[in-house]
């Protein structure tokens, strides 16, 4: 069980949206919600302002870009995105580790010339929308729990804060990493919602009670008739554990 404090610090509620519908659930949220999500759809539509516009009303910014290129270009977009007031910010562990450890040179560069905060990074191991079948379509014939460890194990020992993935491997990423590793896990459906193109998912409650620090909240909340009121109800549930 959490308190309120805590339960609002731990959702992040995904603007897969454009810049009006954006700022109207953050304004809706303002007050009640302490983070955002600011993902490819958001950011490549309205660049770094939208992360401004965001911090300005009080919310936290997940900068989920799931930067994955050279190490020489994660280092610059890792920089820039942190100057542009992202508090955390997603790269993709296949990357390698010479790539996530660029990223962290990168927001930490960034740290030293505004001097704020680092902004932290999460390390993507396995999309949510893949199952087994979908990573072996790709080559990765090892099984989908010894795949998340290995990313999860080679990110954070390059420098990433922690890693994203799915609720259902909150508990043995927490065993594997730590208690001081930042486990964000997308894939959060409170009960009865729909699942869309998710496919390894839990409910809140039972995300946090494996281990997740964070939890990703898109679609029930924001296409909900009453998105505060969905919102709250997160709360309530992660206050009553």
């Amino acid at each position: 069980m959490l308190s309120e404090s805590e339960a609002r610090e731990s959702v992040i509620v995904a603007l897969d949206c454009d810049r009006k519908e954006a700022l109207r659930l953050a304004g809706q949220l303002e007050g009640r919600a302490r983070w955002v999500k600011v993902g490819m759809t958001l950011f490549y539509a309205e660049g770094p302002s939208i992360v401004r516009e965001m911090g300005e009303r009080g919310l936290r910014v997940f900068l989920d870009l799931k930067l994955h290129d050279i190490p020489f270009q994660v280092f610059g977009a890792a920089r820039s995105a942190s100057l542009s007031g992202a508090d955390m910010l997603s790269i993709h562990a296949l990357g390698s580790a010479q790539m996530v450890s660029q990223a962290r040179a990168g927001v930490e560069r960034a740290a030293e010339e505004c001097g704020r905060d680092r902004t932290r990074l999460v390390a993507i191991s396995v999309l949510t929308s893949m199952d087994e079948e979908a990573l072996s379509s790709v080559g990765i014939d090892r099984d989908l729990s010894d795949e998340v460890s290995r990313l999860a194990s080679l990110a954070v020992g390059a420098g990433s804060d922690g890693i994203v993935c799915s609720p259902q491997e909150a508990a043995s990423m927490r065993a594997l990493l730590g208690p001081d590793a930042l486990i964000v896990t997308p894939g959060v459906r409170p009960a009865g919602a729909a699942l869309g193109d998710q496919r390894r998912v839990a409910t809140p409650a039972a995300a946090i009670a494996a281990g997740a620090s964070k939890l990703v909240v898109g679609r029930p909340v924001t296409r909900a008739g009453d998105p505060v009121a969905t919102f709250e109800s997160i709360v309530s549930e992660l206050c009553e554990g």
